[in-house]
């Protein structure tokens, strides 16, 4: 296959094949090619070159609507729901002929959706209307709307980046269920020990073209690595070396009656990362939006460099020092649409454009020294951010948040959906932001990269704090800690 967007080469010949009854692992960083490769099978993209053989017989054009009649179905990393309908009436719109004058068949349609959501083991009620599903559970919806429509061909891109531990261990049996049913399933995730867990064979794409096709058996995650990246990445989690300083944050029985959060107590030092572990609805995202502002505590103590503070919106949160990159880069980090530089000195417009007078030649030059430093990948601070792959969208997220020198520096799932080498770099400049005195709070539902990045971490667990263990600490303990299984501590 081949594919360009005016002068760039998306696909430069890729070749891909998957057999009935096989989980084919399809890796790469961002900007490989994946997901280009992914809409032209879904006949999202028509290519420029190559052929496209389903069941043994070519097709000449394909388009979405004949890629669903040849039983081809794929579940995005961002669920393509209606929100305001019902989870039975989201499943039907996928299921059901679009007829005019048809009567619709309630109970019918109530007990299919049941019955799919039963065997994916989705304990979400038919009624629900979509919006008051949490994204995992919308996820299952998703996969519920694929075993539904029969299909033989099932595209997975990143399906557990949102889902808890429990919800991972009901996919992988879905998949293996699908593979045992002979359907073909290709899985595309940043998370390798996902690979070696469900992949029989895996094909890495670099630079558009494809470097190879292996038996999973055959491979390990550094050779894996090399091939995705082009180069060993030895430091994927860079040694801390920092020795921590004074409490930046010092939180004391705080909590918020309408997050859930309660009697959260901990502190922060300079130069030091906390990582803050948990399954999701342990209460991780809700204290960071505490902190911020975003829903503002109700009890307990806030002190900030010693100082007590009451912070009840964002602004007071950034003009006390406190900076938040939040989880959903897509609707909360980078406005897609606007330039680089916007994007960069959103938050900053004040001291940046004092008395609302323009100054674009400092704002082009703050957005090209966050370009240099922090290695975003883009031809010029005037590219719009939905340009740019996820690991650099990420970059721009921190990026903004930089350029308010803050003091604490809270990260909401900062690797999430980035490949490994750009999961390398992040991890670098956040460890360099960290030596040079930066209080970090991390949350992370990675666990490796939690213990891996962590000079402590914090487990919470309905909405407080039930251990504190030091870094290096055993994922047990931490997985312990997050099911409520033991207690442990060390100084807050």
């Amino acid at each position: 296959m081949t594919k360009s967007f005016g002068a760039v080469r998306a696909l430069k010949g890729v070749s891909f094949d998957l057999r009935p009854g096989e989980v084919h692992a399809l890796l790469g960083e961002n900007g490989a090619g994946k997901s280009t490769l992914i809409k032209v099978v879904t006949g999202a993209h028509q290519p420029d070159g190559g052929t496209i053989e389903i069941g043994g017989c070519q097709v000449a054009h394909l388009t979405p609507a004949s890629a669903h009649e040849l039983g081809i179905s794929c579940i995005y990393q961002q669920p393509a729901l209606f929100p305001a309908l019902t989870v039975a009436e989201n499943i039907a719109l996928r299921l059901e002929p679009a007829t005019v004058g048809r009567r619709v068949n309630w109970p019918e349609r109530r007990a299919r959706a049941q019955k799919l959501l039963l065997r994916i083991g989705a304990a979400i009620d038919a009624d629900t209307e979509v919006r008051r599903l949490s994204m995992p559970e919308q996820q299952l919806v998703e996969i519920a709307c694929a075993l539904g429509a029969g299909a033989r061909i099932v595209i997975m891109d990143e399906p557990t980046a949102s889902l808890t531990q429990k919800e991972q261990h009901l996919l992988f049996s879905v998949v293996r269920d699908l593979r045992a049913s002979g359907v073909g399933v290709i899985y595309i995730s940043h998370r390798l020990e996902e690979i070696f867990a469900l992949a029989d064979r895996v094909t890495v794409l670099r630079d558009g073209e494809s470097v190879g096709t292996n038996k999973v058996d055959d491979m390990n995650e550094a050779s894996l690595i090399k091939l995705m990246v082009g180069r060993e990445v030895s430091q994927l989690y860079p040694p801390g070396d920092a020795a921590p300083r004074e409490v930046v944050l010092s939180l004391k029985n705080l909590g918020c009656a309408a997050s859930g959060v309660r009697n959260v107590t901990l502190n922060v030092r300079a130069g030091e990362i906390v990582g803050l572990a948990g399954l999701v609805g342990a209460g991780r995202t809700e204290l960071a939006r505490i902190l911020f502002g975003l829903t503002p505590a109700d009890e307990g103590e806030l002190l900030l460099n010693g100082q007590r503070l009451t912070i009840n919106s964002p602004p007071e949160a950034v003009a006390h020092g406190i900076a938040y990159v939040p989880e959903d880069r897509r609707r909360h980090g980078v406005i897609l649409e606007m330039p680089i530089a916007a994007n960069i000195t959103l938050a900053i417009h004040q001291r940046l454009f004092p008395g609302a007078w323009l100054r674009l030649g400092a704002e082009r030059q703050l957005a090209l020294d966050y370009i240099r430093d922090l290695d975003i990948k883009a031809y010029g601070p005037e590219a719009p951010g939905g340009a740019l792959s996820g690991g650099n969208q990420q970059k721009i997220a921190l990026a903004r948040w930089l350029a308010t020198k803050p003091k604490l520096l809270i990260l909401d799932e900062p690797t999430q959906g980035v490949d490994v080498g750009a999961k390398s770099e992040i991890h670098k400049i956040i460890r360099h932001l960290a030596k040079e005195g930066l209080a970090v709070l991390m949350i992370s539902s990675d666990l490796p990269e939690v213990l891996g990045m962590s000079d402590r971490i914090a487990v919470m667990r309905g909405g407080t704090i039930t251990a504190l263990l030091p870094g290096g600490s055993l994922a047990h303990d931490v997985m312990a800690a997050a099911l409520g299984q033991a207690e442990k501590g060390v100084a807050a």
